[in-house]
């Protein structure tokens, strides 16, 4: 697979991705709008960035308990159950009144639902394109996301100023809705891709062994520690910012967009390979700038060059797929996402507690330049891993 226009020609590519839009942008508009209600409410850079990366800290429970679901579930009705799920949440959180303790009870409850999706649709992904097409659909994939957060925090953002965080949350209802809707009308139904019932037992022992093959461990960790330690940096915008955060964000998103762009599109594999490690060290060297407290204008031009750097998970994911077995793709994905974002929820939560401390800039800088030295240990240990062994041609 060539080309985009390859990947719109594959039946049932548009409207997975077409849902997932508008997913996307209702978990930005209700992330932006959620955060800055919390912080209106209680000024804390620490419960801030919590209520909006919150539900990336239960990943780690549903990789743990629901992750085996899968590639054992239905696509179409699993990825439709998690939209309408988010839509309840998202309507929940938009009442009036609503406790503090009832909010982060309800992103712990999104966040559990949120492990399995990721598993779902990129196995599903992974499913309907061809071999050779995973990374280009991907790459799309994460360029959709790049252009629907930079819609959907700059909407966000103006939704936020002219009417309130509780309307922009109600109208994030709305979009999860859409997207269950696009989900179980616009995919086909399929079989679910391994035999058996989905239960804990079963993800554990998928999770030991994904785990117990050295140089997948090494994808997993630069999958989730280099990018987690910088978007413990991003939780901090709506703190560093507070006026202005839906710019920080949506120039992070367009850096994200033209990342994703270069590697998935523009480089040819063998380059793009050699490009992890520097692509995760410029994700990370940009925020220890930061340290000098620069002002909106030169804060938006960093992090749109640091998340160019985002583009080195391309590269890491094409890798974990040379290494997974392909009836464990969709579990093996959903490792990848759900660790990843119960990473970037620890680090949010580890920022926050920094800043509260300190500064939103100084834990901006801590958080950056622990992100590098985990990305050069890595590197390290990956020279003394062997190259993984290529796919075989699939037969004429």
């Amino acid at each position: 697979m060539r080309s985009y226009q390859d990947l719109f020609r594959t039946r049932e590519f548009t409207p997975l991705f077409l849902s997932s839009s508008a997913q996307a942008v209702a978990q930005t508009v209700g992330g932006l709008s959620l955060g800055t209600l919390v912080y209106r409410s209680t000024h804390s850079p620490l419960l801030s960035a919590v209520s909006m990366f919150g539900p990336s800290l239960a990943q780690v429970l549903g990789a743990t308990l629901l992750l085996s679901g899968a590639d054992r579930l239905p696509p179409r009705r699993a990825l439709a159950g998690i939209s309408l799920a988010f839509a309840a949440g998202t309507a929940l959180l938009a009442l009036p009144g609503l406790p503090l303790w009832a909010v982060f009870a309800v992103v712990l409850v999104e966040g559990l639902v949120a492990s399995l999706g990721g598993g779902v649709r990129w196995g599903l992904l992974n499913e309907i394109l061809a071999k050779d097409g995973y990374l280009l659909g991907r790459s799309v994939f994460n360029m959709m996301n790049g252009v629907m957060q930079i819609a959907g925090y700059a909407t966000g953002g103006l939704l936020v100023a002219v009417l309130s965080p509780r309307l922009s949350l109600a109208l994030a209802a709305v979009l999860h809705t859409a997207a269950a809707a696009g989900f179980r009308l616009g995919l086909g139904r399929r079989p679910p891709r391994s035999a058996g019932r989905a239960s804990v037992s079963a993800t554990w022992r998928t999770n030991a062994r994904l785990w117990s093959h050295r140089p997948r461990r090494l994808t997993y960790l630069g999958l989730w520690l280099p990018n987690g330690l910088v978007v413990g940096c991003e939780s901090l915008y709506v703190s560093y910012a507070p006026g202005a955060a839906g710019t920080l964000f949506a120039c992070a998103a367009f850096g994200m967009l033209a990342g994703d762009v270069t590697v998935g599109r523009l480089l040819p594999p063998a380059r793009r390979r050699r490009l992890a490690t520097p692509l995760l060290l410029l994700l990370a060297a940009p925020y220890a700038v930061f340290a000098l407290h620069p002002n909106l204008a030169v804060a938006a031009c960093l992090v749109a060059v640091a998340s160019v750097g985002f583009g080195a998970s391309l590269v890491q994911q094409e890798r974990l797929l040379e290494f997974t077995p392909d009836e464990l793709g969709g579990h093996a994905l959903g490792l990848h996402s759900a660790g990843m974002l119960t990473l970037q929820g620890v680090s949010a939560a580890l920022a926050g507690s920094v800043a509260q401390l300190t500064s939103p800039a100084v834990a901006m800088t801590a958080m950056a330049l622990a992100s590098a030295v985990v990305t050069l240990a890595l590197a390290t240990a990956a020279r003394r891993t062997p190259a993984p062994a290529p796919r075989p041609a699939p037969a004429p």
